[in-house]
């Protein structure tokens, strides 16, 4: 199954198919991902314009066996874009990237666009798209539902799946279902939609979505809230719900080792206290007309009591942009440091102290670590981030990164009940925790969703789902 750049019949007869595609090697980008953990394969790289040839190039595939590897902004980070051990078609939709409806209802696009591009064709129209993610400007709309993306607006408006109205779908042997609904409901028979969404490019090539519009918040704000204890964080973002139902964007975790990662490599941001505390939250508030961010956030930490130490208000836009630099480069610095071993995971949000205390423990009696964790307070999906001692790289761990993962994961699962991946997706890299970690019918069931839709399983092999004979 596996298409090696020698083979050049294939590749003429591809052409045949398709005279006008895009077709050549692939550039390094495409045989990379953001941690520098994996090094691809590729074939060939197609670059198709429309979805016309996504279906006529996956019929000649699919004909010829010839596994086809969907690469979007290139921005995930459990190698789902690169393969090791196999030279497929990489087919990227970068140059799919047109607005086909717009209104303030909901926006219709294709699948290269860009997270920042649809945001902009939003804005155009008074409207907002709420999927918010650091890689915006690179990350695309099909690689986003693809992954089912999460980000930091969750709390308030969802994940990307409960963003998405409808789909177009290239299925494995090139057969196009068009599912492009703008409704909001529609009950007639299983959701495909949710079946292809956070399937990974397993079960087909999204080449068009319909996605939800909002109205934005006439007034918003931001501010940080120092905190003794993920503990407090927790019990303020109830406070904060029970006062501000409704109107908390997002609710976001920092530890003070987070800040002096920052401090240690970079990138350089404004830290909004003097000392550094233990640990922060930053709160957005989106809210109605005619009501302050800045007295709603007084009036929360008059009533936080002991719950906060500090805290510090956005003056201006400006300031509050500050603030999402900060998190935003978190996983920049984390990224220069080099992580030992790194975990996207989802606990229930009553868990969440527990679970850090209970974990930092564990760590401590494994050997000499520091621990990043940060994430989503509101929906419970901790970044639980393992790194070298200061002064040493994670080449000095490598023969430890396992055990640390095994470690973290098996108390997540076994006694929070927990989830190993949150928002970035199984890829290839977590397809061994799939298999350790979920539920043997779910998996009986996943595998014979593939073999029905992929019977030749041509589609991103490996990914979710162990390739056959592996």
């Amino acid at each position: 199954m596996a298409l090696r750049a020698a083979d050049q019949a294939f590749a003429e007869r591809l052409r045949a198919a398709l005279p006008d595609l895009w077709l050549g090697a692939p550039e390094p980008r495409y045989l990379e991902e953001p941690r520098g953990r994996f090094t691809g394969q590729g074939g060939y790289l197609a670059k198709p314009r429309s979805t016309a040839e996504v279906s006529a190039l996956l019929r000649v595939c699919h004909a010829e066996g010839v596994a086809v590897l969907p690469y979007g902004g290139g921005t995930g980070l459990v190698s789902g874009q690169v393969a090791e051990d196999l030279a497929p078609l990489i087919l990227s939709l970068e140059r799919m990237t047109a607005v086909r409806a717009l209104d303030a209802d909901a926006i219709v696009v294709e699948a290269g666009m860009t997270l920042q591009a649809v945001h902009e064709a939003a804005d155009s129209v008074g409207r907002r798209f709420p999927l918010t993610l650091a890689s915006q400007g690179s990350a695309q709309i099909g690689g986003c539902l693809a992954t089912n993306a999460g980000g930091v607006n969750v709390l308030r408006y969802g994940n990307a799946r409960a963003l998405c109205l409808g789909l177009e779908v290239v299925l494995a042997d090139g057969t196009i279902w068009n599912g492009l609904s703008r409704l909001h409901k529609d009950n007639t028979g299983y959701d495909l939609r949710d079946l292809m969404i956070g399937s990974e490019g397993s079960l087909g090539i999204i080449t068009a979505a319909s996605l939800k519009l909002v109205v934005p918040p006439v007034e918003e704000g931001a501010a940080i809230f120092a905190v003794p204890s993920p503990d407090a964080a927790v019990e303020l973002l109830g406070l904060a719900q029970g006062r501000l139902a409704g109107c908390i964007s997002a609710f976001e975790l920092i530890a003070k080792q987070g800040l002096s990662f920052l401090r240690e490599v970079g990138p350089e941001v404004q830290f909004p206290f003097a000392e550094d505390p233990d640990w922060m939250v930053l709160i957005e508030l989106g809210l109605p007309a005619g009501v302050s961010a800045q007295e709603a956030f007084a009036d929360l930490y008059e009533a936080a009591g002991e719950r906060v130490s500090d805290a510090v208000i956005a003056q201006s836009e400006a300031q509050r942009a500050a603030f999402w630099t900060l998190r935003e480069s978190l996983p920049l610095a984390n990224r220069r440091i080099g992580a030992i071993s790194s975990h996207d995971i989802s606990v229930p949000v009553s868990s969440i102290a527990t679970f850090i205390a209970s974990a930092r423990a564990m760590l401590e009696g494994m050997g000499d670590y520091r621990i990043n964790c940060f994430g989503h307070v509101g929906d419970g999906n901790l970044h639980f981030n393992v790194f070298p001692a200061k002064g040493r790289t994670r080449d000095a761990y490598e023969n430890q990164r396992d055990a640390v993962k095994r470690a973290v994961h098996d108390l997540l699962v076994q006694r929070f009940e927990g989830s190993v991946s949150a928002e970035h997706g199984v890829g290839r890299l977590k397809v061994g925790d799939l298999e350790t970690y979920s539920d043997p019918a779910k998996l009986a069931m996943m595998r014979a969703i593939k073999a029905a839709l992929d019977p030749k399983g041509i589609l991103n092999p490996g990914v979710v789902l162990r390739a056959e004979g592996k």
